[in-house]
């Protein structure tokens, strides 16, 4: 949660590739926000796409952020709270549960949301894990906030 977010979120189909954040200098800390920026896509312009905040943090072992304030239509929810938990295994083997809650203000897309939450958020999430993964096996620093 404290590394670079645009290699994490590296897009996807028609979600797209973070470029950047800003206005993140606390982040970490509860209450923390920072602006994440976006590359262009089918569904979104380039620039600014939303806020993140952090909820509640307990280090090396909870956080829950909300992601909110987007700035392209989507499909009617307005904001996502992801819940990342660590729990060590072993030595050098680390579990990490990442659950997402949207919410949603239209109830006649919900069967769209559904479709589009089971059938291209879990593959897309799956992604982000997967470069987290990469990421943390490098020999890279990780930030310590």
């Amino acid at each position: 949660m404290l590394i670079d977010v645009s290699r994490v979120h590296t897009g996807m189909g028609v979600m797209p590739a973070i470029t950047h954040s800003s206005d993140d200098e606390g982040w970490g800390v509860p209450g923390s926000t920072k602006k994440v920026y976006a590359a262009i896509s089918i569904a979104s312009k380039a620039g600014y796409a939303s806020m993140d905040k952090v909820l509640e943090r307990i280090e090396n072992v909870y956080w829950k952020i909300e992601v909110s304030d987007f700035q392209s239509w989507m499909l009617g929810f307005y904001k996502f709270e992801g819940e990342w938990r660590t729990i060590e295994l072993s030595p050098n083997t680390i579990q990490i549960d990442y659950t997402y809650t949207q919410y949603f203000k239209t109830p006649f897309l919900y069967p769209l949301n559904g479709v589009f939450t089971h059938l291209f958020w879990k593959k897309y999430m799956k992604q982000v894990l997967e470069n987290i993964r990469i990421i943390a096996e490098s020999d890279e620093p990780i930030p310590n906030k």
